[in-house]
Order: structure tokens, then sequence, then C-alpha cells
């Protein structure tokens, strides 16, 4: 028999009580999480990481004292393990954008049916990344559009990754999913998976939405001689 898993802990930091308690019952209710607490702010957000075990923070990115985006750089700075998903009523690049780059794994807006935070809990806790579509293409369009950075930086992304990584690096730029990047190059989709890993680790990326962004950034995409 296999061991049974430990359950997810999620913590819950928002400034408006009724959404905490909103999301506490939709945690409360799942078998496969639990309530390591909760923040009315990013402060508390940060005293609750650092005193609890906490695998997965639902972070609002308005808050008093200090917000969102800067208690998500705070936590996964400090404690890298810990993933969170932000949550907003505002699906505005202002608030998506720099969540992403101080280390969120997911941007969803509050709206979200309550299925899809549960799913972006598990999904991020799991090393993936969960963004809302329209965010992800905008994302996209966005770091697209973005001036480049030092030509140095693509040299040593080049320099890390085998020519089989860089092009799974490449080809996650385009936003789709392992499946549809395995057929497009013919390969099978746990090769795929593997080159994904593998990508990530040696880029010290938590995930592939983090991925994207740097080949923009670094000016790879566009760029594959």
């Amino acid at each position: 028999m296999s061991e049974p898993q430990d359950p997810i802990r999620v913590a819950i930091a928002d400034d408006q009580e009724l959404m905490r308690s909103a999301l506490r019952m939709m945690v409360e209710t799942q078998p496969d999480l639990e309530l390591a607490g909760e923040a009315a702010d990013g402060h508390e957000a940060l005293a609750l990481v650092r005193t609890k075990r906490v695998d997965v923070v639902l972070m609002d990115l308005r808050m008093p004292r200090l917000d969102g985006i800067q208690a998500t750089a705070a936590i996964t700075g400090e404690r890298p393990a810990t993933r969170v998903v932000a949550l907003t009523t505002f699906d505005l690049d202002d608030y998506a954008f720099p969540a992403i780059r101080a280390g969120a794994s997911g941007f969803l807006l509050k709206d979200a049916r309550a299925e899809e935070i549960v799913d972006a809990i598990r999904t991020v806790h799991a090393g993936h990344a969960v963004v809302a579509p329209s965010t992800t293409r905008r994302l996209l369009e966005h770091v697209a559009t973005a001036p480049a950075a030092d030509s140095g930086r693509a040299a040593d992304i080049r320099a890390a990754l085998t020519p089989r990584e860089l092009d799974t690096l490449l080809e996650m730029a385009t936003g789709d999913s392992n499946a549809e990047i395995a057929r497009r190059i013919h390969l099978s989709e746990a090769t795929v998976k593997t080159h994904v890993g593998h990508v990530l680790a040696k880029l010290g990326l938590r995930d592939r939405v983090q991925a994207v962004v740097l080949a923009y950034e670094a000016g790879l995409v566009g760029h594959r001689s």
C-alpha cells in the first residue's frame, strides 16, 4: 500500500474578511487541503510563512501596509518551496506581471470558480504554473515588445543548456503545453517533459511561466541561430 500523502497546507492572505471566509470554506471542504492560517496584509502573511509550514499561499495583491507583490517577493525569496497563487479582482498588466516577476506561480481572478482555485493550489504545489489564459496571452505580448536584456544573459542561457534544451525553451516561449510541443517537434510528451524539467533546473526557474519571461527578456525568441 502507498503511504498516505500529507495534506497541502494553504495560507490565505486577503484584507477583506468576507473573501478570507469564502476561501477558507473552499479549502476546508477539500480532503487533500489543510488551512495553515490567515493574514490580513502582507506583513501578517510573511510572519505566517516564517512561523508555520505553508505549502501554498493564496495572495491578494492589493493589501495595506505591505502589498501582495512585495509579500510574494519576500516569501519566495525566503521560502523557495512555498508557492504563491496571486488573486486579484483586476486582470491588469500592472498586477499580473509584477506578481509573476516577484515569484508567483499562479495568477487568477477572484471571480474564478472554486474548482479553478482548488486546481490551481494543487497544480502549483506540484511545481507547475497556473495563469489565467487572458493574462498568459497578454504576458507574452508584453514581454515580446519589451526591450531585450543584455546579450550576456542570452549567452549564459545558451552555455547552460544543450541544443535540445535550448530548442525546448524556445518552444515553451510559445505558451503551448508539453503535448502541443511534442506534436510539433515529433517527440514524445514524456521526453518534452524531461527537457522542460532540465531547462527549469539548469536556469534556476520556478516554473514555465518564468521560463517564457526569461526567453523573451533575454532576446532569445526569434533568434534561433
